[in-house]
């Protein structure tokens, strides 16, 4: 049976990515991160809005207007379609599990 919190590697160059369900209208996916952040420069402008939530670890979604906003595990976070937004942190000493629902 498929479990979120396994096969989550102990050494994670980058943050990974992995669809667990795609439709036509939604999207569930998997991210794992440990310490990674979105490229300063970069910056995520979605055809989708985005529901997020932290299972384990931390991490803080910043936006283009600046405002930050620290997510801890259980707390989510919508994020409307074309609203441009990065990763600006994730705890270094442990994964951050996020789970995303891409919905139109």
């Amino acid at each position: 049976m498929p479990n979120l919190f396994s096969d989550i590697p102990n050494d994670l160059p980058n943050e990974l990515f992995s669809d667990l369900l795609k439709s036509e209208h939604t999207r569930i996916e998997r991210i794992i991160s440990h310490g990674h952040t979105s490229p300063d420069t970069s910056w995520y402008d979605q055809e989708e809005h985005e529901w997020v939530i932290v299972l384990k670890g931390e991490g803080e979604i910043e936006f283009e207007s600046g405002e930050t906003i620290k997510l801890g595990v259980g707390e989510y976070l919508n994020i409307p379609a074309h609203q441009k937004h990065r990763v600006a942190w994730t705890t270094p000493e442990e994964p951050t599990l996020w789970l995303a629902v891409f919905y139109r």
